[in-house]
């Protein structure tokens, strides 16, 4: 029997990167899977993915930092499935490199507007939906930042210390209604938020600080968050799980 048989799990950020593995990962361990974006493309090319793979899966555009559209992706996916069982927060955004000091007010306003303001409006309306079904697992995409600094990046540091922090909360008080919430922090991953922003030399350079010598890869992370989203966790809750190499270990 596979692992997520017979639920329904929600993805945010589910057009590329960890959502992506995290999507298809969460399909072929037998779960449909409701996936957004704000990208449409990139969210139906993961759809299209798992269908392929024989896996059941349907896309939702929406905005993670807005709560309104938060309390839609919920209602479409109960709509669509009639359930919400698991729910992977993984949208997210690493904002502009500055020391604090010269940090603009509007960048720091959007990356905690998504990074962890849109984890609790995922999470508000999840846990009401969950409570409803008598049970279900939140894994929140947090970063080894929700432990250690990230210099010239302190928006994105502040937002997964909160992600952290929240998690733990929701565990804290939902633990007796059968609803675990962990978080994962990922080191420093082979995805497009590392290509995008930094050259080979400087990603070689970040994978030399670990002691794996290496990034990781978004299949790892979503090995780690299927777990957790299983029963193979079920006495596990409130966690803040690292996945970095070896990172934040020297």
């Amino acid at each position: 029997m596979s692992l997520l048989e017979n639920k329904v799990a929600f993805v945010s950020g589910g057009g590329s990167g960890i959502g992506r593995a995290v999507a298809e990962a969460y399909a072929r361990e037998g779960a449909k899977v409701v996936i957004s974006d704000i990208n449409v493309e990139h969210g139906e090319e993961t759809v299209k993915v798992i269908k392929d793979s024989g896996g059941e899966a349907f896309f939702v555009k929406g905005d993670s930092s807005s709560a309104s559209d938060n309390k839609r992706m919920v209602e479409v996916t109960v709509s669509k499935y009639g359930r919400l069982d698991i729910a992977c927060n993984n949208a997210g955004m690493g904002g502009p490199a500055k020391p604090t000091g010269e940090y603009e007010p509007d960048a720091w306003d959007r990356v905690i507007a998504l990074n962890l303001s849109g984890v609790f409006y995922a999470c508000r309306y999840q846990l009401e939906q969950m409570e409803k079904n008598g049970g279900g697992s939140i894994v929140n995409i947090a970063s080894i930042h929700g432990q250690v600094a990230a210099p010239l990046s302190p928006a994105y540091t502040a937002s997964k210390h909160g992600v952290v922090g929240l998690t733990k909360n929701i565990a804290a008080e939902y633990a007796q209604k059968n609803i675990r919430c962990n978080a994962v922090g990922p080191g420093y991953i082979e995805a497009a938020l590392l290509k995008d922003n930094l050259n080979n030399d400087a990603m070689n350079a970040i994978a030399s600080k670990a002691p794996m010598n290496r990034l990781g890869t978004a299949e790892e992370i979503a090995e780690l968050v299927t777990f957790l989203s299983s029963e193979k966790s079920s006495f596990t809750t409130g966690s803040y799980i690292i996945a970095d190499g070896g990172y934040t270990a020297v």
